[in-house]
């Protein structure tokens, strides 16, 4: 296992001097927050002032930070050697739930590419593992359930997470923290529709299709299933924040293949339930989904301060259709990662510009890093985000 030895380089200030306060106060916090640094630990990197003043949460907040917040979806993972070399032989879910490798995985990108967050390295299915819930990611497939879930008496058998069992959550999040210095981290869980998709199909769909028609044959079940994985993926989302998460973000990967009625009348209420997890605290919410381009503005209402917007619609239209009132993250094709040089950089400069309209933008692809990336390629992607004067209109 490698270990943790060099911490990243902060982006806003020199290396030891805390930006801000040393006690962040509804009063004192810089406007777009929602409040509740009270109810944060005393030492955690925004009540402390740490990360108050970063990129990341100044654009998120629809302030101006001094260059584009840049980060990437599955930035800890297969594309880096080192990622295979810590990771070696053990599984994935082990991998999740080892503090110092989860913390080691999650820290390797941003010394490597110097970018603008971390991302917990974990699984949206951690939590059900973290309840009791027979499930395994198999390598080449993806998380398989060992019984599927599809009735309610199914429903009613499954086992809350117990606070004792996020344990193993809280101290790699404190670990990663401690590494990361004035570099927030990021937070995540699942949706609910998309842990409760993987649950009623017991592993990976194509369409989902016995998802959508368990909302619709047996509502009830539905609810009582989505709700469940709300509340864990809730409780998992705010055991990091308390740990030192600065942000979060809520992964619908699957909400695409959802019609906006089903969407509106049997899932976006349940992801309201997760996000409201850690709404009495000040970490900004992103809600990130694939497909979801006619979905924006009610991802936003589930309360999201932040949407994140696939490689699919134009970030201008995305904001469009947010009423030009939302901070967007997005959305560099990642098909386009391998193109040359010239090609990938106008698409990056139309990305900032279709950003730059929004209140705020975080740099981000429309998907997850795919696992043949160069990781060369995205070094130079974060240099030349960094540098670019596109979104400032002077490129």
């Amino acid at each position: 296992m490698a270990v943790m030895t060099t911490s990243p380089t902060p982006h806003s200030a020199a290396p030891g001097h805390v930006i801000g306060h040393d006690d962040v106060t509804d009063s004192t916090a810089p406007s777009g927050f929602r409040g509740g640094f009270a109810n944060l630990p005393t030492d955690h990197p925004l009540r402390s002032g740490r990360t108050l003043e970063t990129p990341l949460l100044q654009a998120l907040t629809a302030r101006k930070p001094a260059h584009p917040p840049v980060w990437f979806m599955r930035q800890a993972g297969r594309s880096l050697p080192e990622y295979r070399e810590a990771r070696g032989q053990t599984a994935m879910l082990d991998a999740c739930l080892t503090p110092d490798l989860a913390a080691e995985i999650t820290l390797q990108p941003v010394r490597r590419h110097n970018v603008d967050a971390g991302i917990f390295f974990s699984d949206i299915v951690v939590p059900l593992r973290l309840a009791g819930v027979d499930v395994e990611i198999v390598p080449g497939k993806g998380p398989v359930l060992g019984t599927p879930v599809r009735t309610a008496a199914d429903v009613a058998a499954l086992p809350e997470i117990d606070d004792d069992a996020l344990e193993p959550i809280r101290e790699a999040v404190a670990l990663t923290v401690a590494e990361l210095g004035e570099t927030p981290l990021i937070g995540f869980a699942g949706a609910p529709f998309t842990v409760a998709a993987y649950m009623v199909e017991g592993g990976p769909s194509r369409d989902h299709l016995l998802p959508r028609t368990m909302m619709h044959a047996d509502p009830e079940a539905w609810d009582a299933l989505a709700n469940w994985a709300a509340r864990a993926s809730g409780a998992f989302l705010r055991a990091q924040v308390l740990a030192g998460a600065s942000a979060v973000q809520l992964f619908d990967s699957w909400a695409g293949s959802l019609s906006v009625h089903d969407y509106l009348d049997h899932v976006v209420g349940h992801s309201a339930t997760a996000l409201s997890a850690v709404a009495d605290l000040p970490v900004p919410r992103i809600h990130f989904g694939t497909g979801t381009g006619e979905l924006l503005g009610a991802m936003r209402d589930a309360g999201a301060e932040a949407v994140g917007v696939d490689h699919r619609i134009p970030l201008e239209e995305a904001n469009r259709r947010l009423g030009g009132r939302t901070v967007v993250q997005g959305n560099i094709d990642p098909a386009l990662l391998p193109a040359p040089t010239d090609i990938l950089h106008r698409h990056v400069d139309d990305v900032l510009r279709g950003g730059s309209q929004a209140p705020g933008h975080v740099v981000n692809l429309g998907h997850g890093v795919p696992p043949s990336t160069d990781p060369n390629v995205l070094t130079d992607l974060v240099s030349y985000i960094h540098a670019s004067t596109v979104a400032s209109g002077r490129g």
